[in-house]
């Protein structure tokens, strides 16, 4: 009776044991190398092959945005499609129905993507910038940013960045390489706020400026300008923030703005350890190019190390060195790109550079920037045409969105479908969230949005299925991602 009795309590025990509730109103959205496009899944009935557990508790960084670049290339575009297509494409990145993009970039002068070299100040040694000008935007640019703003709902934020001063400025005087001469710096930081405000005039906000595209150069292939740290800290403190003060100008300012890894390390221990320049900085801003596989955490997790209370922002990446394949969403999944490095980078960097899955290269890079403190993530030139451009320098690119003019059709890559994962359903103001993960071939990040809804994004990358249980809150929800997939979980 006694054996009996006992099993009779445990029996009772196990039954008062509850099961995880299982979590309501839940919604996963899927875009794979089978064919979804953030198609709508159900939860799974198959049984788990892993747990994620995601912790609301543990908070990182707030997020700043997700989004592309408005270049003159992509306007220009747009000024040769029909309307209907202009519209279906600005549609498509900043309405709440599409990719609802939030934070975007552009250009101040012109830019490898651009239809010829061109400058705000053309007149030599006008050190009062009395030429300033921005009538070069007026019919491209300008026109592009009006309508995604009517189109936005919540509104975007906007990053300037300039490639190089105007000629007459520079050591070598020409477009490409060359430094910034010490006696106009004055004046290119003049130049800065007379952008700012000729823009805030049109109704457009610039929310930062990044001191200089690509410091380090870029073997003069298109525009660039040249800085060491010391310069461009020197530059912001004597001339940049001063000027800002003196005109009221809001804009925030990022430093560095090139790759990740190695390069950056030199950057940002002389920038964010400079006590004198740190309260004139928001934070710093990268890029993806050093490779095609690797977001280089180490090196981001020191910069944040360096400086906790300042910001990480990546702005810019795009499937480079590659001329765009059109209505071919099988090639967006296989490993057949490749990138600027994989025929001339040193022997020793050549793992950086393999054949890649552009897909990947995007899901991959996204989280892993979002894991080690980065907070916002900008693609490059949100449209080009079927060659990979226009461009001056016909270094030619992938966009998410590609046009044909001569046809006026409108392709939308399987790209696009990677960024909305996260700028649809990752706001600003959310703040990452710490996860557990069984499965270490599944990559996983994710947040909680400022309205109180979460957000798993999973990555599988296998060519088998994979089933996972998520817990959130002692609650769970049962899904399976299929191969070659990502996966975006929206818990109300």
């Amino acid at each position: 009776m006694k054996n009996i009795a006992s099993i009779f309590i445990l029996a009772t025990l196990f039954a008062c044991q509850e099961e995880p509730k299982m979590i309501k109103r839940v919604k996963a959205y899927q875009t794979s190398a089978s064919g979804d496009k953030l198609s709508l899944k159900s939860p799974s009935k198959k049984p788990p092959t892993a747990t994620i557990t995601l912790k609301p508790e543990t908070t990182f960084q707030e997020i700043t945005g997700f989004g592309g670049a408005f270049t003159e290339s992509s306007a220009y575009l747009l000024n040769q499609v029909s309307k209907a297509n202009r519209e279906k494409i600005l549609e498509a990145y900043f309405s709440e129905a599409g990719a609802n993009y939030s934070l975007t970039r552009t250009h101040m002068n012109s830019c490898d993507f651009s239809l010829d070299h061109y400058s705000y100040a053309p007149v030599e040694n006008d050190m009062l910038l009395d030429s300033f000008s921005i009538e070069e935007d007026r019919d491209d640019i300008i026109p592009m940013i009006k309508e995604a703003q009517a189109i936005s709902k919540d509104g975007f934020r906007i990053i300037a960045s300039p490639w190089t001063a105007p000629p007459w400025m520079k050591d070598n005087n020409d477009w490409y390489g060359g430094k910034l001469l010490k006696k106009y710096y004055p004046t290119w930081a003049l130049f800065f706020s007379k952008y700012y405000l000729a823009y805030e005039q049109e109704g457009i906000d610039i929310w930062a400026f990044t001191v200089e595209n690509e410091p380090l150069g870029n073997d003069s292939h298109w525009e660039s300008m040249h800085y060491t740290p010391e310069e461009m800290g020197a530059f912001v403190k004597e001339d940049l923030a001063p000027q800002f003060m003196k005109e009221g100008v809001e804009a925030k300012i990022l430093v560095y703005d090139q790759n990740r890894g190695e390069e950056m390390l030199p950057w940002v221990r002389t920038l964010l350890t400079d006590e004198e320049l740190k309260p004139n900085i928001y934070g710093t801003a990268v890029h993806w190019y050093t490779s095609t596989n690797e977001w280089f955490p180490e090196s981001l997790q020191e910069t944040h190390e360096l400086a906790p209370d300042k910001h990480i922002i990546h702005t810019e990446g795009c499937i480079d060195s590659e001329v765009p394949h059109w209505n071919d969403d099988a090639w967006y999944w296989k490993k057949e790109a490749t990138d600027w490095g994989y025929q001339w980078a040193k022997e020793e960097d050549k793992h950086f550079h393999p054949k890649y899955v552009p897909t990947y290269r995007y899901a991959r890079d996204i989280i892993g920037c979002l894991n080690n403190w980065v907070e916002g993530w900008v693609d490059w030139n949100m449209v080009l045409d079927e060659k990979g451009g226009p461009n001056l320098a016909q270094n030619w690119c992938i966009a998410p969105i590609l046009v044909d003019v001569e046809k006026d059709e409108v392709y939308i890559t399987p790209l696009y479908y990677m960024l909305s994962h996260f700028s649809k359903y990752i706001r600003p103001g959310a703040k990452r969230i710490g996860f557990e993960n069984t499965d270490e071939s599944l990559m996983v990040t994710a947040a909680k949005n400022a309205d109180g809804s979460t957000i798993a994004v999973v990555l599988n990358m296998e060519k088998v299925e994979k089933t996972f249980e998520l817990y959130l809150n002692e609650e769970k929800v049962l899904f399976t991602i299929s191969p070659e997939a990502l996966q975006t979980i929206f818990i109300p």
